[in-house]
């Protein structure tokens, strides 16, 4: 079985890394105007994909501590190693990011490079937490979010990384309108 925790964690990083180098060139007032009124910033995005792992962490170690007895149980069962992009279903609740608020907002900007420490120590927890536990016991053991369903360690690793991309997506896309170009 191919170890999909590793080509995860590898691809967590190299979208992390795609999405700051479309910054390169970028001033920090860029980084920090809102296209339009309501509407979060660059800063505000790669805050909010912080926030999201930072918050995320707790509920993985708690997964690991009271359910590994079960994971280690079930060891030798089937589990899925992906999930599809939920963020795709027509049916998602896109409007749900207020349940990580960014802490920093054009009133209280910090520089591009803390906001890049900032994610590179999230992503590495998250790197931290999975490096060195066996996949099969992360793959038996579940968790349930109403917008995401019935959801296994290594499934719950994917959906985040989706959420990354998600907003990169749209980051890269702010950086290429700052230098006068165009998106698809």
């Amino acid at each position: 079985m191919i170890d999909s925790v590793l080509q995860y964690l590898d691809l967590l990083d190299s979208q992390r890394e795609a999405a700051f180098a479309a910054l390169d060139g970028l001033t920090e007032e860029q980084i920090w105007q809102r296209p339009a009124p309501r509407e979060w910033c660059i800063g505000e995005i790669l805050d909010h994909n912080v926030r999201l792992f930072v918050s995320m962490l707790p509920g993985l170690h708690f997964g690991w501590a009271a359910l590994g007895w079960y994971g280690r149980l079930r060891r030798n069962r089937p589990y899925l190693e992906t999930i599809e992009n939920i963020y795709k279903r027509p049916s998602f609740p896109m409007r749900i990011s207020f349940l990580w608020t960014p802490k920093y907002n054009p009133r209280k900007a910090i520089p591009l490079a803390a906001l890049k420490i900032e994610m590179e120590s999230a992503h590495a927890r998250i790197h931290a937490y999975y490096t060195g536990k066996d996949q099969a016991v992360l793959g038996n053991i579940y968790g349930y979010d109403p917008a995401v369903g019935i959801f296994n360690l290594i499934q719950a690793l994917k959906v985040s990384i989706d959420h990354d991309q998600l907003h990169f997506d749209d980051v890269i896309k702010m950086a290429v309108r700052f230098k006068g170009g165009q998106t698809g």
